[in-house]
């Protein structure tokens, strides 16, 4: 059974109450998952404290794309099936250029090799799976609801194997109209609040190199279009001048179509933002080509910057991150969540060996390899379609040509798309 922890001065440090032994801050999708294998693979009693409530992650219309191996570690939470429109093939090009690559579900004896689906549905499934865990083991998970971690600390003086050692956290409850301080104390802190990766960053370095970082001088625009002619359960990612631009199949409130992620320079993207509906749809239309139709403009429009973010290590003593507070992507093949996933997931099997700065460490030696490849490959594409000139345009589409016909590479970079280097 799940309780709620009153978030009031009765939890503070130095009161009698018995730390927790592991402390999520993040209730987002990886925060969910983490709580959820968790409760049912270890003994640890566990404290989810989120600055919302489930009832705003609901509302969240965003569409996120979920690869193969996310539906797999989904399953074993029991948090599978969700809304979703499968992705059966994934078309990469660039446009106007020579050089394609196509991959197929059959190729890989999966029924897809994605799926997109609405933050919110996802985030209700998640909440849903994590009910009937802390069902399965009472008294063991409490959550905390519209609080932000004002501070994350460790007393670094004691030794790393000393068990009686704890995190202490400070927060603001939103919730609680006196704005009442509370204190958490915890043997494990895991950051999963996307929100907070540069106080995170800082945190974790620790005189440690500084978190990699990289402005790539464009802003995604994100919205929901339909067009005259739909190919179901197809994908696209299409390498233009600007940037990548991608179609995902995906149903707005019951309305066929594609979610787009169009990638741009700042001010075309302020531009386009001011475009009326049919205006932006034409020139949606003129930058990926006719091979779709005519687009129209269905709904509300969304920018935000693009940037690479990533901690230069992961774990500090008994404090971690995963998700979002590790590292932000670029969107480029759509790894931000998947990674995040496969972060909670390994963590959460090393956490099976005791809650120590000894199981983090194990996780974030473990994880190492999954997580440089996926920021690699997403840093590296968007850098290397962004080179202007046509010597670099033939060499890509020379590139993407061979590609389709060295089928071991191909089927290589699909597979870690689809599972990370978790296999």
């Amino acid at each position: 059974m799940t309780t709620t922890v009153n978030p009031t001065p009765s939890h503070a440090m130095g009161h009698s109450a018995e730390p927790y032994d592991i402390a999520i801050v993040g209730g987002g999708p990886v925060g969910l998952a983490l709580a959820g294998q968790l409760l049912r693979t270890t003994p640890w009693r566990i404290v989810l404290i989120d600055a919302a409530t489930p009832a705003r992650a609901a509302r969240d219309p965003r569409a996120i794309a979920l690869s193969h191996g996310s539906r797999q570690l989904l399953e074993q939470i029991g948090a599978w099936p969700v809304p979703a429109q499968p992705i059966e093939h994934i078309h990469v090009s660039q446009r106007g250029r020579f050089g394609h690559v196509k991959l197929h579900r059959d190729d890989y004896g999966v029924p897809a090799l994605g799926y997109v689906v609405r933050y919110g549905d996802l985030c209700q499934t998640l909440e849903r799976a994590l009910a009937r865990a802390a069902d399965a083991a009472p008294g063991r998970l409490e959550r905390a609801f519209e609080m932000r971690i004002d501070d994350i600390a460790q007393d670094r003086k004691a030794t790393p194997s000393e068990p009686a050692a704890v995190v202490r956290l400070t927060g603001t409850s939103h919730a609680d109209h006196e704005g009442l301080p509370a204190a958490f104390a915890a043997r494990i802190v895991v950051q999963a609040e996307g929100g907070l990766f540069h106080q995170q960053a800082q945190r974790l370095a620790h005189g440690a190199e500084a978190a990699r970082r990289h402005d790539y001088q464009q802003t995604a625009i994100i919205g929901h279009v339909t067009c005259t002619q739909p190919q179901p359960g197809w994908a696209w990612e299409r390498f233009t001048e600007e940037g990548p631009l991608a179609l995902l199949p995906h149903d707005e409130h019951g309305t066929p179509g594609y979610a787009l992620v169009w990638c741009c320079p700042p001010d075309t993207a302020m531009r386009r933002l001011a475009l009326s509906a049919a205006e932006f749809a034409e020139e949606l239309g003129n930058a990926f080509g006719t091979r779709m139709g005519r687009f129209t403009l269905v709904g509300k429009r969304h920018a935000f910057p693009l940037g690479l973010n990533a901690a230069p290590v992961t774990v500090d003593g008994r404090i971690a991150a995963v998700g979002n507070a590790a590292q932000t992507l670029h969107p480029v093949a759509g790894q931000g969540l998947n990674l995040g996933l496969r972060d909670a997931f390994a963590l959460a099997d090393s956490l099976r060996a005791g809650c120590t700065p000894q199981a983090l460490q194990a996780f974030a030696s473990r994880h190492r390899v999954d997580r440089a490849m996926t920021i690699g490959v997403t840093d590296l594409l968007p850098r290397v379609f962004g080179i202007g000139g046509p010597l670099a345009a033939h060499a890509r589409g020379a590139s993407l040509a061979a590609l389709a016909c060295v089928a071991p590479l191909k089927h290589a970079l699909a597979r870690h798309m689809m599972y990370g280097a978790r296999r």
